[in-house]
């Protein structure tokens, strides 16, 4: 007997959270490694003074990180995403939903995203779709979740790898509808395959403020989908795509003009220090916060987030940054592998 649509597709849902989870490693290098920061021995200042608050649309964030996209569509994600509501809650940091499509499918499904506002009502939450929705189902992903912004994510690898995935990619319209006229700011978001200078042009062209550059580096949706395969057979694409470091990079004729939020392999306070130094606003995370809520329970991550706002705190004090836009001008070193995707791209820093 044939499962009913909606059913492969919250059995889909249920399936990346389990390897999301089985193919994380606490051991993973990726390119921050290869960012070091000069220390300042007489930095002349106290940590009360620093301030880690970051703006977003108009909107004054506390912290200049984020929960990230991650999951709902099932049971099981509905308890994940109200776990992780109560953590926002908590610390008064902004939360992002997975996509929704699935229950704009099946209107069934809406009280596993809409959770988040049962837990955090006065939060300020993201909506998420994928590219090629149309107006009305973004209207509908916001009013599911009383959305403060809406996610657009862009997963061409993805869907490629997905046995069920799309083929076809003509978004660019539709991302510039929903822009004009869906009434909340809307960030389009890569994945975790990152960004080029070419997309953010692109982007920028059609009046996107906001862009999440989302680098290799964290959760890999090729190796996802890949494993959800009978024949394995797109394994050799595992390491497509830039790294969040390269496509901050990338980003840099652009900071002055569009709002570049990053994500993607972010694994410790340090790491999102050092993407705000390279010209982030905000910094998304999923991988770890998944591992946090699933391993730990969201009192305890509630406990790890507020330590990781104390630590960023403390650190740009070390550096003798007071706000993100003096951490941006702190000096750094860069690995010759770096300096040298940036010799090969042309990019300035």
């Amino acid at each position: 007997m044939v499962k009913p649509k909606q059913s492969i597709q919250s059995h889909r849902k249920d399936e990346h959270v389990f390897l999301a989870e089985k193919f994380r490693h606490d051991d993973t290098t990726n390119d921050f490694d290869g960012i070091r920061f000069i220390h300042q021995s007489l930095p002349e200042i106290a940590v009360a003074d620093v301030d880690i608050s970051t703006d977003f649309a108009g909107t004054n964030w506390a912290s200049p990180f984020y929960i990230n996209g991650m999951t709902g569509g099932s049971q099981q994600t509905k308890k994940i995403n109200a776990q992780l509501a109560q953590v926002a809650q908590i610390t008064n940091l902004p939360m992002a939903t997975g996509s929704q499509s699935v229950a704009i499918k099946d209107p069934s499904l809406a009280d596993t995203f809409s959770v988040i506002r049962e837990f955090n009502p006065h939060g300020f939450v993201l909506a998420n779709i994928g590219a090629g929705n149309d107006l009305r189902v973004a209207k509908q992903a916001v009013a599911m979740t009383q959305a403060n912004a809406l996610e657009i994510h862009v997963n061409t690898p993805q869907e490629i790898v997905m046995p069920e995935g799309e083929q076809d990619f003509y978004w660019l319209d539709e991302i510039a509808n929903i822009v004009a006229n869906v009434g909340v700011p809307v960030i389009v978001k890569e994945v975790g395959f990152g960004m080029s200078v070419d997309t953010i042009a692109q982007l920028k062209q059609i009046g996107v403020k906001y862009i999440d550059v989302s680098g290799r580096g964290g959760t890999n949706f090729v190796t996802i989908e890949n494993e959800r395969r009978h024949d394995k057979a797109y394994a050799y694409l595992a390491d497509w795509g830039q790294s969040t470091v390269e496509s901050l990079f990338e980003s840099r004729a652009f900071q002055n003009d569009v709002n570049i939020l990053a994500s993607g392999g972010i694994r410790n306070p340090l790491d999102i220090i050092k993407a705000l130094r390279l010209g982030a606003s905000a910094v998304g995370i999923s991988g770890q916060f998944l591992h946090m809520v699933l391993k730990e329970g969201p009192t305890q991550m509630a406990e790890n987030l507020l330590t990781w706002q104390a630590q960023i705190q403390a650190i740009m004090a070390m550096l003798g940054a007071r706000d993100i836009q003096a951490l941006q001008s702190v000096p750094i070193i860069l690995s010759p592998e770096l300096r040298h995707y940036l010799n090969e791209r042309h990019i300035t820093i």
